[in-house]
């Protein structure tokens, strides 16, 4: 029986039997018992399902990871310690050395050094481009060994909102996946999949925790790219793994699970870049009331953005949810009900002014996070993306006044006044 996504935020992925514990066990466990190493070997095999050591799998894991593929409408999920890990593993899990991925340009400065350098270094090569180039530019990004097109379907901190369609058709006429980072929309305001997204990722660190208590990141496969149909592209998925006695990924899990498997019987065997059993109950607790928390933080920052677009001392205010955002139309056609909880602005007094208006504030604080239950600010340019050059920075839509405000669940005028009072100073 299927569910509405509300409920699915509270039900799917475990489903205890009689006698069983009604909330999702904590299996603090490294390792799993069998009986005899035959039960075992077939596990190492790859020929039967279960449990033989949590750097790969973990039962608790594995419930909150399902939960969020059926939140996401996918096939198969894996955790992940952080959303870097999966943005990482997401790609590398298709892309080798000699191989090619086309990425927005306006991306989160973390994400873009991983692309950009660290796997630079691996022999992968990337292009950017505007989220907002023209088709033709879109298409000349495009190589005989691109493996993969990435975006977010809310840039951050930029706030661009991603034509996932046109991205999706793009990707899908050069034989490769979209791979889009819903952190910021959630599928509670946009299913990536539903519009031709391939493969989701999120950090679950931000609004699917919501509470700043646990570092996660998550893949989500939508279980419909044919990976056989490309199968020069893709051999990792469509020929012998020799590391698993030749097992074919795409011909023993077929479409729904072939690569959700492979990134966890090959790439996470190797990085173990796990996310632990304690983090993943904490995560489902989040989980649990994310459908209630982000029409509150959507209606906050909406409230926020109108308040800050009349104020004499901001010049500027970057929010879809805006009649006057070149994103509006997008982000309506994308995020009907709203899209996120997270405002950029610039405050008169460039750089200097930025850093007075945040001395000033005393209900929200400066912190290196965003997306959580607590109003918070952050200076990007000098914190999150510092590392990036000033051509860079603006490649990225992160100018020297940007100021990244995440707007919590608080009573809304509290979080006005405090924007107001130190706005006046």
């Amino acid at each position: 029986m299927s569910y509405q996504i509300e409920t699915d935020c509270v039900q799917a992925g475990y489903s205890p039997r009689s006698g069983e514990p009604r909330v999702i066990p904590i299996i603090q466990s490294t390792t799993f018992k069998y009986d005899t190493g035959e039960d075992m070997g077939k596990l190492f095999d790859l020929e039967a399902e279960g449990y033989f050591y949590s750097r790969l799998q973990n039962p608790t894991c594995d419930y909150v990871a399902a939960k969020i593929a059926a939140l996401e409408g996918g096939s198969a999920a894996m955790l992940t310690g952080s959303g870097q890990a999966a943005n990482f593993l997401a790609a590398f899990n298709i892309c080798s050395c000699g191989d090619h991925i086309v990425s927005s340009s306006q991306i989160y400065g973390g994400t873009y050094n991983l692309f950009a350098v660290t796997m630079k270094r691996m022999g992968i090569d990337v292009t950017f481009v505007a989220p907002d180039c023209t088709d033709e530019e879109l298409e000349d990004a495009f190589r005989e060994n691109t493996k993969m097109v990435f975006g977010e379907t809310i840039s951050n901190p930029s706030l661009c909102v991603l034509d996932i369609e046109r991205f999706a058709a793009a990707a899908h006429r050069h034989g490769v996946p979209l791979i889009v980072d819903n952190t910021f929309a959630t599928p509670i305001n946009c299913r990536p999949i539903e519009w031709g997204a391939d493969i989701v990722t999120h950090s679950t660190t931000k609004y699917m925790d919501g509470h700043a208590a646990t570092l996660g990141g998550v893949i989500v496969d939508s279980g419909k790219f044919d990976w056989d149909a490309h199968a020069d592209k893709f051999p990792g998925l469509t020929t012998p793994d020799e590391s698993y006695h030749g097992v074919v990924y795409t011909k023993k899990f077929g479409l729904e699970k072939a690569f959700i498997t492979k990134a966890t019987a090959q790439l996470m065997r190797d990085f173990g870049s796990v996310q632990a059993p304690v983090n993943a109950y904490m995560l489902n607790l989040g989980l649990e009331s994310l459908h209630v928390r982000m029409p509150r933080h959507c209606a906050n920052a909406q409230a926020a953005a109108e308040m800050l677009e009349k104020h004499p001392n901001v010049s500027w205010v970057n929010y879809c949810g805006l009649e006057s955002n070149k994103y509006y139309a997008l982000a309506k056609k994308y995020m009907p009900n709203g899209s996120c909880g997270v405002i950029s602005f610039g405050v008169k007094g460039g750089k200097e002014g930025a850093s007075r208006f945040m001395s000033r504030l005393k209900l929200a604080a400066i912190v290196t996070h965003v997306a959580d239950a607590r109003t918070c600010v952050l200076h990007p340019a000098t914190t999150t993306h510092r590392q990036m050059s000033d051509a860079e920075l603006v490649a990225a839509g992160v100018g020297p006044d940007l100021i990244r405000l995440s707007v919590g669940i608080e009573n809304v005028e509290d979080i006005l006044a405090d924007l107001r009072q130190a706005l006046e100073g």
